[in-house]
């Protein structure tokens, strides 16, 4: 019987190559900085992004609410399409308001990792 081969997902160490390590990945301890601000931008970006797709959809589903009126021989699909956009609002919607609160708290984390404490008190 011919030798069985087998094909892997994974790709296994072969005799004579180095370790995963020396490949370019090592075992350190030591923390990354890392760029509190530019995690900011970031997420105001996405935040705006989906603040921008929050808009869109609701504006699609405006618009297919006057075609179901103005076209009442296909009502039916505009009613649908018009669901559809109003629940890719609310999701962009949610989506907008995540990326806010991950806004805040990476503004929060910069201000920490620069010694700006808040003291609330009440």
């Amino acid at each position: 019987m011919a030798e069985e081969h087998h094909h892997h997902l994974f790709h296994h160490k072969k005799e004579g190559e180095p370790p995963l390590e020396a490949a370019g990945y090592s075992e350190t301890t030591e923390a990354t900085a890392v760029d509190y601000k530019k995690e900011e931008k970031h997420h105001k970006h996405l935040e705006q992004l989906g603040e921008l797709g929050t808009a869109a959809a609701g504006a699609y589903a405006l618009y297919e609410k006057h075609e179901a009126k103005k076209d009442p021989e296909h009502a039916h699909r505009h009613k649908i399409e018009e669901e559809v956009a109003a629940a890719a609002a609310v999701g962009a919607g949610g989506f907008a308001f995540h990326e806010h609160h991950e806004k805040k708290e990476a503004k929060k984390e910069d201000e920490e990792a620069h010694g700006k404490k808040h003291h609330h008190l009440f």
